[in-house]
């Protein structure tokens, strides 16, 4: 999905942020965070979801077994790195099983941690006996389907959970953020853009260092202008493109920031002025949702399973 808005920022110029799917899908649900971020999440769960057959499906051991390469399909496609095998050591894993209510099925997922403790469910709606005892493989492909957004949603919230937990974790303390700066700009636009910039984007939720060490961000917005066309009585135009890349602590880009529009030809050769603090307060607030989607710092815990 793509997210659009636009603020007037001087004649002839707008701004139209365009969030990347990366960005707005982050973060992926028991995804690998990479080193740094590990250590800024001490309770993340290791890189994987284990899927076993189930046992208690009631489905015959073909079924069972198609049943949990769809869960696992179904996982994958939502970017939860699961993998249909037995459970080892130090596995968190999901358990699938199938109970009978009358004539109706009900499938049921159970977020297992290492410790065998049940951490987040979600129950399917209930499939006829009839047609759940037959074990069709169209019926299992479209159950694994259907169900694994909530259950990547479940894993969401259990990350939140933790991220809760954790006072190194961003949902406790602000972003630290290091911005290397703009590039490529014509006239003054590197300096008045960054300084724009610096001004803008810290908040009690985003903050500045001084240096790359140590930040779960850096930033860095690159500028590029391309000639246009022509234009209405001789008044040649100039497209031009703002990228403000976010990078994450393990220096994967958590989402770019684009801005785009038409100028006047050579316009911005020399001063921007009011241009540069329009266009660099509505980067920042691109940027702090990136960080935000990122992050996850925004997501609701789960509660605790109860108990019994």
């Amino acid at each position: 999905m793509m997210s659009r808005c636009s603020a007037r920022l001087a004649p002839l110029f707008f701004l139209v942020p365009a969030f990347l799917g990366g960005c707005v899908d982050m973060p992926r649900p028991f995804g690998d965070p990479g080193r740094e971020a590990q250590r800024l999440a001490l309770n993340t769960p290791p890189p994987r979801l284990a899927i076993p057959t189930p046992g208690e499906s009631l489905l015959d051991n073909k079924a069972a077994a198609l049943w949990a390469k769809d869960m696992t399909e179904g996982l994958l496609s939502q970017s939860v790195p699961a993998v249909a095998q037995s459970v080892k050591p130090g596995d968190w894993w999901l358990n699938m099983t199938a109970t009978l209510q009358g004539d109706q099925v009900v499938p049921r997922f159970v977020v297992m941690t290492p410790k065998g403790e049940a951490r987040g469910h979600q129950d399917a709606p209930p499939i006829p006996a009839s047609l759940w005892n037959q074990g069709d493989p169209q019926m299992l492909s479209q159950l694994s389907a259907q169900e694994a957004p909530q259950i990547a949603n479940v894993l969401t919230g259990i990350q939140a959970a933790m991220m809760q937990q954790d006072p190194q974790s961003l949902k406790r303390r602000p972003a630290r953020v290091y911005f290397q700066g703009v590039d490529g700009a014509p006239g003054d636009g590197n300096v008045a853009l960054a300084r724009a910039f610096a001004t803008s984007f810290p908040d009690e939720n985003d903050h500045f260092q001084q240096t790359a060490k140590g930040a779960d961000y850096i930033v860095h917005a690159v500028v590029k202008i391309s000639d246009g066309p022509k234009g209405l009585m001789g008044h040649p135009q100039q497209h031009i493109e703002i990228v403000w890349h976010t990078l994450a602590a393990d220096g994967k880009e958590a989402g770019a920031a684009t801005q785009l529009h038409d100028i006047d030809a050579h316009s911005l050769d020399k001063a921007w002025g009011d241009v540069a603090m329009a266009a660099a307060d509505e980067a920042a607030g691109g940027v702090r949702q990136i960080i935000t989607n990122y992050s996850g710092r925004d997501h609701k815990p789960l509660p605790p399973e109860p108990k019994g």
